[in-house]
């Protein structure tokens, strides 16, 4: 490899455009407390009265915000390759909101006033909440009391009919007289708690999809430990997918069923069908996916922590066996979206003295999961580095031959998020290219989570359809027609003519004395936290 350092310059005519621009910005705020009130108001951190009624700090809000616009300005500026761009880009971003005068007591007023409102007590109480902060490892985005997995969140009714050293099988209890012949299984992301996709019962994707006569089949992922730091990528598909395909099969008597992947559940869930395909197994009939990667061309921010040297460090601390715990994966994300994530709950929690509210997505956030070492090493190089599940026969897993082709005969439904910042919408339809003719791609609106869980019943937001994927991903949105409500919806019309003829409903759980109920949903793997 070579030593030599990327190559950046900014152009002086672009240089000195950004500079006139910031000169005439910082003469106007200096000039006028109007116009400093007026700048500092564009960011909602400096929006209170605290802020604006105080001439002084009304001003150093103004002077952060048009500094902020020059740095990202020039970075923006910089001429590199690509991925150095990228890096300068998020690097810069990050400081920029490091030192927002929001985040420091001595700068922030609003803070202050709360100080001596409280006599003090705002201050007491945020050194309370940083010193609890500090026992967990993580920042609290929620307050964690409120939930219990099983009482309020996770409450779909069903059973655990199978399990084994990686997994939970859960089968849910119908809620229509008739069901659809051909069940279906979700496979969840094994770096998540599967709960996101069964929060509440008005926000629950699994307790919607029962709704639509569908038997439904879930995977929930065993919390890794010591005893299971050498799992590897090809046993979570042989021991995890593909035994829960069969196991599915097996209990519902059927010769194939649907499935269902969201995020990295669908990578992984992809991979397994491909295994299938080589091994002459058409045991699954369609597939959905949700916000997934298969094309890693395009990672987005992620992929600024992705090059040789970081996968390769990896795989020497990992590859062979060990932990990644949760909380570093958490912490990775939270950083992609700083302010949101990071600083708000600084300002608040700490400097203000205030408790987080409870939110049941904020809370499974922070409800980690440890991943085994060698199937997150080999994740990073065969997938984001090198992205080989898309090259035909460069991959073999499970003693087979990897070729996307071998899916083409598959129904699919893709979804992106158009505000994903883990899997941009762009590379979600690029993913969704390599499938085939027969694929419905819709374009969800917010990003990964709120995109993905959009309940049908509160029907916010919009989604965006188009009769053809198109050439590019531009193409496809040209051409695509924007729909009210939630894309759940338009799911459920493209999923009812998978299901099969209709039949009465199970009348429980599993089957025989084989497939007999373990314990209730949501089980016990799911509850079992990170250390």
């Amino acid at each position: 490899m070579s030593d030599q350092q990327p190559l950046v310059s900014i152009a002086p005519d672009r240089l000195q455009a950004i500079q006139q621009a910031y000169m005439e910005r910082l003469a106007s705020i200096l000039a006028s407390n109007d116009q400093a009130v007026s700048v500092a108001k564009s960011d909602r951190r400096f929006a209170s009265d605290s802020w604006l009624s105080n001439g002084p700090f009304a001003t150093m809000a103004a002077l952060y915000v048009v500094n902020s616009q020059a740095m990202l300005e020039m970075a923006k500026a910089i001429e590199s390759d690509p991925k150095t761009h990228q890096k300068l880009e998020f690097m810069v971003q990050q400081w920029v909101d490091a030192v927002s005068p929001a985040n420091f007591l001595a700068t922030n007023p609003e803070a202050q006033q709360r100080l001596i409102e409280s006599k003090g007590e705002s201050l007491r109480h945020g050194i309370d909440n940083l010193l609890a902060d500090l026992q967990k490892g993580r920042i609290s985005q929620t307050d964690e009391r409120g939930f219990e997995i099983g009482t309020n969140l996770a409450t779909s009714k069903g059973s655990v009919v199978y399990q084994n050293a990686l997994f939970q099988l859960i089968q849910y209890s119908p809620l229509t007289e008739k069901v659809g012949s051909r069940p279906i299984l979700l496979v969840p992301p094994a770096i998540n708690k599967f709960y996101i996709m069964d929060l509440q019962p008005e926000s629950s994707l699994v307790r919607f999809i029962v709704e639509q006569g569908h038997t439904v089949f879930l995977v929930s992922w065993r919390n890794v430990t010591d005893p299971e730091s050498k799992i590897t990528w090809d046993d979570y598909t042989e021991d995890g997918i593909i035994q829960a395909i069969h196991t599915v099969k097996d209990i519902c008597q059927v010769k194939d069923i649907n499935t269902l992947g969201f995020c990295v559940g669908g990578t992984m869930l992809t991979s397994a069908l491909a295994v299938l395909a080589a091994r002459g197994d058409e045991s699954v009939h369609s597939l959905t996916l949700m916000t997934t990667l298969v094309d890693f061309s395009n990672t987005g921010v992620l992929d600024v922590f992705i090059n040789e040297q970081h996968v390769a460090m990896r795989e020497a601390s990992l590859g062979q066996g060990g932990l990644l715990p949760g909380k570093e994966l958490a912490a990775t994300f939270a950083v992609l979206r700083p302010n949101d994530l990071v600083w708000n709950y600084v300002v608040k929690n700490y400097l203000k003295g205030e408790d987080p509210p409870a939110f049941d997505i904020l809370y499974w956030n922070a409800d980690s999961t440890n991943l085994p070492g060698p199937f997150f090493a080999w994740y990073l190089r065969n997938m984001y580095l090198e992205n080989n599940l898309v090259k035909k026969n460069r991959l073999t897993i499970c003693g087979e031959k990897i070729d996307l082709a071998s899916l083409s005969h598959l129904p699919v439904y893709a979804l992106g998020a158009r505000e994903d910042h883990i899997v941009p919408w762009e590379a979600a339809w690029q993913s969704a290219t390599h499938f085939g003719k027969n694929v419905r791609y819709v374009l969800g609106a917010s990003g990964h989570i709120a995109g993905s869980i959009n309940p049908a019943s509160k029907n916010k937001r919009s989604h965006w359809t188009a009769s053809k994927l198109g050439r590019s991903a531009q193409d496809w949105l040209a051409s695509a027609t924007e729909q009210p409500g939630s894309w759940w919806h338009d799911w459920a019309k493209w999923a009812n003519g998978h299901k099969g003829p209709v039949k009465a409903a199970p009348k429980r759980e599993g089957r025989g004395t084989q497939f007999k109920a373990i314990e209730p949903a949501p089980g016990s793997y799911v509850k079992v936290r990170a250390v």
